[in-house]
């Protein structure tokens, strides 16, 4: 039977990812004939077309159709909350592993060198290490040692709320741009921001993130609001336009005049984010193992194949495939041949991964994913890209003229629901009258409500806690824990915790978007030959 381990990831990490920078060289535009990458002819720049890599700790997922809930043959629970639909999922990048307590120190490292005196933000990004404390058990070790100990540096963070794994999805993403970004010369590189630089003198200029900007993001920076003095590298891109290079005059840097680098360019990387309860299924069953010419041989219970969760292999026979709790009492098994190696979470690379290479799918901590709860979501989900939790947001604009960002203490930008479902004129932007103010814009006469988390459903926030435990703050988790029976480790089966509570059996780990075409490897499979399309003519 076809496997497919590591699905062609290293097609997309070698000789790809650095090429996203490079200009195409000449072009010409088949629209109006005219010149790409000519400082005498406009200065449009358009880059070389690439499909870009991943981002740091990601694998690509190919996405495609399969039915969610489909792996779930007992309800054992009568929830009745996944039954079958058939969804597509677009092609994405998911988590190797997930967030270890080494990844979540990095964080909190980074907090206190760049905020040392805001102990507010410091405390906020620390997981409750109290998730451990059981009035009948004697866990008390772990609430000192497990996040901090050496020991567990490669264990899942846990305690950790929904709202804090994604504010460290949105921190990751700056991290990663601005590594990007100083690693190419485009911002000052780390030595010299730190004052280790040729006539520096060995002075430091203190943390490597300082600078007069504050920290690094990556929106701020899109929008041209970071740069200047100590922020711009040695190597920024050239800029083509002809005001720009007139403007420079005598004071030209070498090579003419430089500018940011900008999403046209395919330099920097989409969003870390949770992924979707859909995303985070399908990467689970990891069904293109067991697929050929789109017909699936076999379907599977578990990430990986067989009805069972040991291994059927002659060499490994017998072993347990993931971490979790067996029986009443039985957590890791028998001393002198523990089964699954845990007593409680094991390091995020034990095991076997999936057919996409994903490790602890099933078992070790159940995982955060987007998706607002509700019981009947599948009755409502669309077929492409299922999501339920849409909160659409503008960033807020401190100078309209001008196109500026506000920014928060903490040189993020500060974001506003969403005035209107289409983009508002010029004059409404300006003006601060809504584009759904008019008649022909509303629906019913209602103001546009850019909260999608109850859309279709008749949840009524005031029950919650007297009738039911759902409401727009209810997140879904999956996956099955250290402490959860084998059930719980079938991919469709869901369950839901308020989105600022946290536990000893919930981590997490990232997903991000990918951009361009959703084949991810064309080798070997049959395809459309282009016949060669004439030159455009140039215009005189």
């Amino acid at each position: 039977m076809k496997r497919l381990l590591l699905f062609t990831t290293g097609l997309l990490a070698l000789g790809i990812l650095g090429t996203a920078c490079k200009s195409k060289s000449g072009g010409t535009s088949s629209k109006t004939g005219w010149s790409y990458n000519d400082k005498y002819n406009g200065g449009f720049q358009v880059a070389k077309k690439v499909k870009p890599g991943p981002g740091p700790g990601l694998i690509a997922i190919e996405g495609g159709t399969f039915v969610m809930g489909g792996s779930l043959d007992q309800d054992l629970a009568y929830e009745y909350d996944n039954l079958r639909r058939r969804v597509t999922v677009a092609s994405f990048y998911m988590d190797e592993t997930e967030v270890s307590n080494v990844d979540w120190l990095e964080y909190l490292y980074w907090i206190n060198r760049n905020f040392p005196e805001d102990r507010e933000y410091y405390y906020n990004a620390i997981p409750d290490t109290l998730v451990w404390r059981r009035p009948l058990s004697y866990n008390d070790p772990f609430v000192n040692n497990y996040l901090r100990h050496p020991a567990y540096q490669d264990y899942p963070v846990v305690g950790v709320s929904w709202e804090q794994a994604n504010a460290y999805a949105e921190w990751r993403t700056d991290r990663v741009n601005e590594q990007i970004l100083r690693s190419k010369g485009i911002l000052m590189d780390y030595k010299t921001l730190a004052g280790g630089g040729k006539g520096s003198r060995g002075k430091s200029a203190g943390p490597a993130t300082a600078s007069t900007s504050g920290p690094f993001n990556t929106d701020i920076y899109l929008n041209g609001q970071y740069r200047g003095e100590g922020v711009d590298g040695k190597r920024m891109l050239k800029d083509l336009n002809p005001s720009a290079q007139a403007a420079t005059g005598k004071d030209a840097p070498k090579g003419g005049a430089r500018r940011p680098a900008r999403l046209e360019d395919g330099i920097l990387k989409d969003a870390y984010r949770l992924p979707t309860e859909a995303e985070w299924e399908y990467a689970a069953l990891a069904l293109a193992g067991n697929t050929e010419f789109e017909n699936i041989e076999d379907g599977k219970i578990y990430p990986w194949n067989g009805l069972g969760v040991r291994s059927a292999k002659k060499s490994t026979r017998g072993l347990i495939m993931a971490n979790f709790k067996r029986g009443e009492g039985d957590n890791m098994g028998t001393g002198g041949y523990l089964n699954d190696k845990a007593d409680i979470t094991a390091p995020v690379k034990a095991y076997l991964p999936n057919d996409f290479g994903l490790y602890n799918m099933a078992g070790n901590v159940n995982e955060w994913v987007a998706d607002t709860y509700r019981k009947l979501s599948f009755e409502d989900f669309e077929d492409f890209n299922p999501f339920r939790g849409n909160q659409f947001v503008n960033k807020r604009l401190e100078d309209k003229a001008k196109g500026k960002y506000a920014k928060d203490k903490y040189g993020r930008p500060i974001k506003d629901p969403a005035p209107a479902r289409k983009k508002q004129t010029w004059a409404e932007l300006n003006g601060g009258a809504s584009a759904d103010s008019s008649d022909a814009s509303s629906i019913a006469g209602k103001a546009y409500n850019p909260d999608f988390r109850g859309h279709k459903d008749t949840v009524n926030e005031n029950l919650y806690g007297v009738a039911t435990l759902v409401n727009d703050r209810s997140k879904v988790y999956k996956g099955g824990s250290w402490n959860d029976r084998a059930y719980w480790l079938n991919p469709a089966t869901r369950r839901h915790l308020q989105q600022d509570e946290t536990s000893a059996e919930i981590g997490f780990r990232c997903a991000m978007n990918m951009v361009g075409t959703a084949e991810i490897s064309s080798k070997g499979k049959p395809k459309f030959t282009q016949p060669r399309s004439k030159a455009p003519t140039r215009a005189r």
